[in-house]
């Protein structure tokens, strides 16, 4: 069964009411089934009550509700992939490198790695399992202009992967603002049901909302979107198991009188939507210090890794 095409089967959603749903997002089973009632009525243009039963089916349909036991849950962990940085230090960090069906969040002042990592990341997914990759492709959704063709024909050439290969298998969009990059994310899905993407990267995650929702009158209406967002990559990584890596500003530079330089944008919106946190800083030459700052499962800790022409190693 495809929820796309049982969409339509649900009771109280005709062609129209299905266009309506997927144009706003809902493009599958699950998502129907943890939205609200309000929010549903809003979007199809429903009645609360016809929304309900529209929910209450997807509920159904998608299976969702039941627990499982410990045991089970470890079994389905047993699918979890982790991808290398192309750092045997950073990937200890995080128990074995990149995980999949997680958000890992990457920040840090300008210059500390965060797109250096996250395209060496898009070129190390290609890789065979036993070289760290997982034979996949990448979408890299490009808030601030950073993505840079010249600098994935360096690292795949390092890596031993051909750099035109390499470069067809990295999906790039550039969003210009933040409702374009929240479509970016649902978009990604309709990319991933063709092709194996295995990895989905945010660079940055909070640059447009930051510059968009200005004052604290619109921080409610920012956190709100934000967290939808999140949800969206989330979504995408579990039903994927693909990696979601996110790059992020700090709240201000050292030399500036207000705002703290190791504190992340996005409050604890992103806190606690992220499962992994790691907070980059420069140090002499081409190291860079990654610090493990919060994780369910890992103790905090620091790697030392290097930045060269070739990409990320130790």
């Amino acid at each position: 069964m495809t929820e796309e095409t049982n969409m339509e089967d649900l009771p109280g959603v005709g062609p129209s009411t299905a266009q309506k749903l997927r144009d706003a997002g809902f493009r599958d089973l699950m998502s129907l089934a943890v939205t609200s009632p309000s929010e549903l009525a809003n979007v199809a243009d429903v009645g609360e009550n016809v929304a309900a039963k529209i929910i209450a089916a997807a509920k159904k349909e998608a299976d969702i509700g039941d627990f499982q036991t410990g045991l089970q849950v470890l079994e389905d962990r047993k699918l979890v992939g982790k991808l290398h940085s192309g750092s045997d230090v950073l990937d200890a960090l995080l128990g074995g490198g990149f995980e999949t069906k997680a958000i890992t969040e990457m920040f840090g002042e300008y210059g500390s790695g965060k797109t250096q990592i996250v395209h060496q990341l898009a070129v190390n997914v290609q890789r065979t399992a036993d070289e760290g990759g997982m034979e996949g492709h990448a979408i890299f959704i490009d808030t601030e202009n950073t993505f840079r063709p010249e600098r994935i024909v360096q690292m795949a050439s390092a890596a031993g992967v051909e750099p035109e290969e390499a470069l067809s298998r990295i999906h790039v969009a550039r969003a210009f603002n933040s409702h374009h990059q929240m479509l970016l994310a649902e978009k990604a899905k309709e990319v991933a049901d063709t092709i194996p993407v295995r990895l989905l990267v945010v660079d940055s995650l909070t640059a447009h909302f930051r510059a968009e929702f200005l004052g604290r009158g619109a921080l409610a209406e920012r956190q709100q979107k934000l967290n939808k967002h999140l949800h969206a990559l989330q979504r995408f990584g579990d039903i994927h198991n693909a990696v979601v890596a996110v790059t992020n500003q700090v709240q201000a530079k050292p030399d500036m009188l207000f705002g703290d330089p190791t504190k992340p944008i996005g409050g604890h919106i992103v806190g606690h939507t992220a499962t992994f946190r790691i907070y980059l800083r420069k140090s002499k030459g081409g190291k860079r210090i990654a610090r493990l700052i919060d994780s369910p499962n890992l103790p905090e800790g620091e790697a030392v890794f290097n930045v060269s022409e070739d990409g990320i190693g130790d």
